[in-house]
């Protein structure tokens, strides 16, 4: 494919060695001086642009074609001697690959907000692949390449990368409620995102000829909260599940000993009888007074998770809260075990008082516990 030559003819032609060059411009180096009666070869898969004196002249589909310039061997040289032996009629081609490039990614480099309607505010990541081809060489070469020598997947993947993930989030936004109906709308998703992308890669000349999600994941901590609610759809009867953990937890730390074990083991030993009593006679009362919105005599209300439990309970089932007080936290109040040296709830010294709080900004005194400055309503660290 020699170029440039003084005396011989040009024979043009390009071949893809790595299989993601979009484009390859001819002579490599610039524009140059070919000749009339070069002779270009294009492909099946290729289309050839030639631009002669700074214009796109016109656009060969495959076979051997015979370029026409003002280019004469040796005539055009000696022609050229006020140019310094350079000819101004400058040409060359542009080879552009018509393939369909596949396995192209995209994906969120960082996690996009998505508010799901059961859920709440979460973060979402996507990753997924697409398919693209050239549809418009002239018009890939004017409004994206310009004058580059040579254009590949990669110089163009970061960017249409983010339309995509821009274009996901609005379709997202507009189309899906929430997240636990995504199995088996990926390929809906997918067909729906490619409609919106359409316009965007169709201004560079560019068709999208496929786009598939492969994943839609919230963060770690909202699968895990997905998991737990699966959970409990398979669990029959959770009023007896939870006493049963309560019950593993209570007697696993009363046997792993210390002063904070044989307090809970003393908790669980006073606990037990009214729990199993309950779940021989009372689980049934207390179904049926909650069935008519009615609470009955053996029930009472715990008073730090405010659940329904048995009124001779020692701890409450649902959050472990001690009913039996022995003693109680100086600090909020939390009911302790008889050796407890620090409250569970607070973290302060059980027998440590609340103290009087000073607001950092205008320095006046608040009552323990207050959360907003009396005086100037700044919030109290």
């Amino acid at each position: 494919m020699g170029v440039d030559n003084v005396v011989f003819l040009e024979a043009l032609e390009w071949l893809d060695d790595t299989g993601q060059q979009l484009l390859q411009r001819l002579p490599q180096l610039g524009s140059g001086e070919i000749k009339y009666g070069a002779q270009l070869t294009v492909r099946e898969s290729q289309a050839a642009v030639m631009f002669y004196k700074g214009k796109a002249c016109d656009a060969f589909g495959p076979g051997r074609h015979t370029l026409k310039t003002g280019n004469i061997p040796i005539l055009t040289k000696i022609l050229s001697t006020p140019w310094a032996g350079v000819s101004p009629l400058r040409a060359e081609v542009y080879f552009v690959n018509l393939k369909i490039f596949t396995n192209l990614k995209w994906g969120t480099r960082d996690p996009v907000a998505f508010r799901d309607s059961e859920l709440g505010l979460i973060r979402l990541r996507a990753h997924g692949i697409f398919n693209l081809r050239i549809i418009q060489p002239i018009l890939f070469i004017n409004a994206m390449v310009g004058t580059m020598g040579k254009f590949s997947t990669e110089d163009v993947e970061e960017y249409l990368r983010q339309v995509i993930v821009s274009r996901l989030n609005d379709y997202l936004g507009e189309n899906l409620d929430t997240i636990l109906n995504l199995p088996g709308q990926f390929t809906e998703i997918g067909d729906g995102l490619k409609v919106r992308l359409a316009g965007d890669f169709a201004r560079f000349g560019l068709a999208m000829d496929g786009v598939y999600i492969t994943s839609i994941t919230p963060p770690t901590e909202v699968q895990d909260g997905i998991d737990d609610r699966s959970r409990l759809g398979v669990i029959k009867d959770m009023d007896n599940f939870v006493r049963m953990k309560a019950a593993m937890a209570m007697e696993k730390a009363a046997t792993s000993g210390g002063e904070a074990g044989a307090g809970l083991g003393l908790g669980m030993g006073l606990m037990m009888p009214g729990m199993f009593g309950n779940m021989q006679g009372g689980s049934g009362a207390s179904t049926a007074g909650a069935a008519v919105g009615t609470v009955s005599k053996q029930e009472v209300t715990c008073p730090d998770c405010e659940q329904l439990i048995n009124s001779k309970a020692r701890f409450c089932p649902f959050c472990g809260h001690q009913q039996v007080i022995f003693r109680q936290c100086a600090n909020c109040g939390k009911n302790l075990t008889p050796k407890a040296k620090f409250c569970s709830s607070c973290g302060h010294q059980s027998d440590e008082k609340p103290g009087i709080i000073t607001c950092s900004k205008c320095k006046t005194q608040n009552l323990p516990g207050a959360t907003y400055c009396n005086n100037c309503g700044e919030k109290l660290g």
